[in-house]
């Protein structure tokens, strides 16, 4: 005889009848309804961590990896720190910078924005501004000449081009004859560049020389970038910076200075997958009412069973057997299904695109105009292992209920 019984009687009750060879139609209906919410749920999930990655890189491509800065925003000696700072392990790049808020006017219309002071020289170090420059060029930063170079939006805005002029209002004061002046200079538009996200709205980009000129810094500047070998070492490098750099000097990693926005990120991937994971819950459900329509069905069955001996044990697990079934079966075609759509929606996603002559995402809003996708096989292993104990567990009921029959009164009847 087939051993152990539970699992043949079980297998017997999941397929088919005796002149039908297609699986009945209450399993398939719940083994369907597991492998959509199966693949529905690995392919949101690849999906949100392609825009999770794809935003990441774009946003860190200009936020510096890691930041040195003082308590009061100056840094002495600054030439040192930085030479210092290059030997460090997993650092392969620094540069200074001076950053300050400022209002910028052209013909009385005004637009607030960071003043980012840089070196033209070595910025190519940690960032990719100048591949990012879309009128005019990087080099023409040079210490004394006042040149500016203008995010598209904020030049937009100010309704500028290159070689007109802008006038720079920071929030430090100047003592005159007359009293009280805000601090002014008026600056040549020798650039726009292009990035994306916020910077092309408020970023302002002039050499790191005028800027400490302006904010009254004198040789010190606000603070030193660095480019590591791999960004996510930034939060350990910027720890064994704490310990090792002089009072008064701090390091921050850009997982600190974008933490809302990341942390955001993050939790709506979290809500996401508890929504969807509501699909299988439902198929879950589904396939308990199946399980106890069937209970009620083979009430004859499991009453002969009982008389011939069979222990309320086995019979319990004749019904675990079942839904198990259904439920391994359904999540083995939901992962097919899930990690074939994941690898190829970009592309699917693009070939509908094409044919409805339609654009799905913006990539003034998204920053990117393609569905990404990034098939994750931690996410594939926690939705497998989360659908698995779901149908376990609704299996639980029925299986009690099939161990509750007494083969008497069912039998009465028959």
């Amino acid at each position: 005889m087939f051993k152990p019984l539970s699992l043949f009687i079980g297998l017997r009750y999941t397929g088919a009848k005796k002149h039908n060879h297609f699986v009945s139609f209450i399993s398939l209906v719940s083994m369907i309804g597991i492998a959509l919410g199966v693949m529905v749920l690995i392919t949101v999930l690849s999906v949100m961590n392609g825009f999770d990655y794809q935003i990441k890189h774009r946003i860190l491509e200009m936020v510096p990896q890691v930041t040195v800065t003082s308590w009061n925003g100056k840094v002495p000696h600054w030439q040192k720190l930085a030479a210092d700072l290059q030997k460090k392990k997993d650092v392969v790049g620094v540069a200074p910078f001076v950053q300050g808020q400022a209002m910028i006017t052209h013909e009385g219309v005004p637009a607030f924005g960071l003043l980012q002071g840089i070196d033209p020289s070595v910025e190519s170090r940690v960032s990719p501004i100048a591949h990012k420059i879309i009128a005019g060029k990087l080099s023409s930063l040079q210490p004394g000449t006042f040149n500016i170079i203008l995010g598209k939006d904020l030049a937009a805005q100010l309704g500028v081009a290159v070689g007109q002029k802008v006038t720079i209002y920071v929030p430090q004061t100047t003592m005159t004859p007359i009293g009280v002046l805000p601090r002014l200079k008026q600056f040549t538009v020798s650039g726009i560049f292009h990035v994306g996200y916020q910077f092309d709205s408020s970023y302002a980009l002039v050499n790191y020389q005028d800027a400490a000129t302006l904010l009254q810094l004198g040789d010190n500047v606000s603070g030193i970038q660095l480019k590591l070998n791999n960004l996510f070492l930034a939060p350990q490098v910027a720890a064994q910076l704490n310990v090792s750099l002089p009072g008064g000097l701090q390091a921050i990693s850009w997982t600190e200075q974008n933490a809302n926005f990341f942390s955001a990120l993050h939790m709506e991937k979290v809500i996401m997958f508890l929504i969807l994971l509501l699909i299988i819950a439902v198929a879950a459900f589904n396939m308990l009412s199946s399980l106890v329509m069937m209970v009620t069905d083979k009430q004859a069955d499991i009453a002969i069973l009982r008389t011939l001996g069979i222990s309320t044990r086995t019979i319990m697990m004749t019904f675990v057997v079942q839904g198990a079934v259904i439920g391994i079966i359904g999540t083995v075609i939901g992962l097919i299904g899930g990690v074939i759509l994941s690898l190829n929606v970009t592309h699917v996603i693009n070939a509908i695109q094409k044919v409805f002559h339609v654009q799905f995402l913006s990539a003034n809003v998204y920053y990117i105009n393609f569905v990404p996708s990034q098939l994750r096989f931690d996410d594939v292993w926690h939705v497998c292992l989360i659908a698995i104990v779901i149908s376990f567990l609704a299996t639980l009921y029925p299986a009690w209920r099939a161990g509750k029959v007494k083969p008497a009164e069912a039998l009465r009847y028959e």
